[in-house]
């Protein structure tokens, strides 16, 4: 099932029914899994696995070489799970030795339009990046997580399980779990809407806003040690276990930022 027109190196090792369309270029000892499809146009390179069930679209860029200064042609890897979309124009580079030397995306994950993963990300399962969105190298982004249109991610920042960074947001550090960050590096309520959807009940979901109440009236310290004495949930212990690792600091919790929404709120109003 490979067109005529693409280019596969001899080295590949590719499933027997992988679909591999018009003008797709493999270069490299790159290994794709059963029942894969390159749409058209796809550059596979690299050191590179993609596993089974995954649907690549017309001109991303997958596996090829970092940017990275320090980077030079060392075989450093792409690994791919299973059943993930990338979409057009996304690229997804493989890692540097100055790191952990792989790149890792998990499974069912959506990597929308001209999406950016850089060297030495780990992407766990069921995480979207719409459009636009752009991960430094070293990026950690957990299970479920959502993030928005042209989203900046910098590099080392970590996002946690089913939180959600809003549109043309900025994050330079780790954002909590369960937790929305809007603007730049400010974490402003809970994402309701994805708790539910990946089936939290109401129970779990008011555990969880109980403590989110602390952080946004306490010292993080003091906050931590309040939710500590809280019934331990496995919701609440998975907050818990990702501040302790945190090295870049934890997003701010945005009381200025949801008062001053208010504020313009109330002056358009009252222009109205």
């Amino acid at each position: 099932m490979i067109h005529p027109t693409a280019v596969v190196d001899r080295r590949a090792e590719i499933a027997q029914d992988v679909e591999i369309g018009p003008h797709v270029v493999i270069d490299g000892p790159v290994k794709i899994g059963a029942r894969s499809r390159l749409v058209a146009f796809v550059h596979v390179s690299g050191h590179t696995e993609i596993g089974s069930d995954n649907v690549i679209h017309p001109f991303a860029v997958i596996g090829h070489e970092p940017q990275h200064l320090g980077y030079k042609n060392e075989p450093t890897k792409l690994i791919i799970g299973n059943g993930n979309i990338i979409r057009e124009h996304a690229e997804v580079h493989r890692g540097t030795v100055q790191g952990s030397g792989v790149t890792r995306i998990g499974n069912h994950n959506l990597i929308m339009g001209h999406a950016h993963v850089a060297h030495d990300c780990e992407i766990h399962d069921r995480v979207t990046l719409v459009n636009g969105a752009l991960l430094g190298g070293h990026v950690v982004i957990h299970d479920r997580a959502f993030i928005s249109g042209n989203v900046v991610v910098h590099q080392w920042s970590r996002i946690g399980t089913l939180a959600m960074v809003q549109g043309l947001g900025g994050v330079g550090k780790d954002v909590l779990p369960f937790s929305i960050a809007s603007g730049i590096d400010s974490i402003v309520g809970t994402n309701v809407v994805g708790m539910r959807r990946a089936g939290l009940d109401a129970d779990k979901r008011e555990q969880i806003r109980e403590v989110f109440r602390l952080f946004f009236h306490l010292p993080v310290p003091d906050a931590v040690a309040e939710a500590t004495r809280m019934p331990q949930t496995a919701e609440i212990q998975t907050i818990l276990d990702f501040i302790k690792g945190t090295k870049r600091g934890l997003c701010r919790f945005g009381r200025r930022v949801i008062a001053a929404r208010r504020l313009m709120r109330q002056a358009m109003d009252e222009e109205i």
